[in-house]
């Protein structure tokens, strides 16, 4: 089996989402000040993160949107880890995906990953704006025709200018997880392979950073 990561690395400062600040990467305790706590030779680095949760290549629990919404850790494993996965091609002139984009695909329990080709701008000011996306439609067609997480390699799936977000409340409503930020989807067959995107339990938070990756 080979594995395909579709996740952008963590860095210091990075930015994910504009107005959102970058993670805080640091040292809690350095191999340094660590060697007077044990026996001679003996060093160990614990290291100390500050960020929001929306950072890097994140899922979207329904928590996210709704109070009442699972979180991440009442999610199950089932909906996240080891998923049978398809790859929709979602570029074109139109920055708006719509349910065309879906029509005669089996969807029904898969993960569905949407590839716009967004990621190649990740890290420049091109990726924080203008970005693809999902209409409403699709989201309605995606959610009826019972996909069980949805991915996509762009900035936002809703469109940033739409405050309604229906792509985020019609997902997150249905209980089908979201990832955003991924990457490498271009490498990957439209069919035939597994998808994993699993968040730490963390109680009381709608949204995470994860190892996304495909199984070949």
């Amino acid at each position: 089996m080979a594995f395909l990561d579709l996740s952008h690395t963590v860095v210091d400062g990075m930015v994910t989402y504009p107005g959102l600040p970058g993670p805080i990467i640091c040292d809690y305790l350095t191999r340094v000040a660590s060697r007077a706590r044990y026996a001679p030779g003996v060093e160990f680095h614990i290291g100390k993160i500050e960020m929001v949760a929306n950072t890097g290549t994140y899922l979207d629990s329904p928590f996210h949107r709704y109070a009442d919404g699972k979180d991440l850790a009442a999610l199950p494993l089932e909906s996240l880890a080891d998923l049978d996965a398809v790859v929709i091609e979602g570029r074109g002139d139109a920055r708006g995906i719509g349910a065309e984009a879906f029509e005669g695909r089996d969807i029904r329990g898969k993960a569905v990953l949407v590839r716009t080709g967004w990621d190649r701008h990740w890290g420049t000011p091109r990726y924080l704006s203008a970005n693809p996306f999902l209409t409403a439609a699709a989201a309605a067609g995606l959610a009826k025709g019972g996909a069980r997480l949805v991915g996509i390699d762009s900035l936002n799936i809703d469109d940033l200018d739409d405050l309604a977000r229906p792509v985020h409340s019609t997902l997150l409503g249905a209980e089908i997880p979201i990832v955003e930020h991924l990457c490498n989807l271009g490498s990957l067959p439209t069919h035939g392979f597994r998808f994993s995107a699993v968040p730490p339990k963390v109680a009381g938070f709608g949204t995470w950073p994860v190892r996304a990756f495909a199984s070949l």
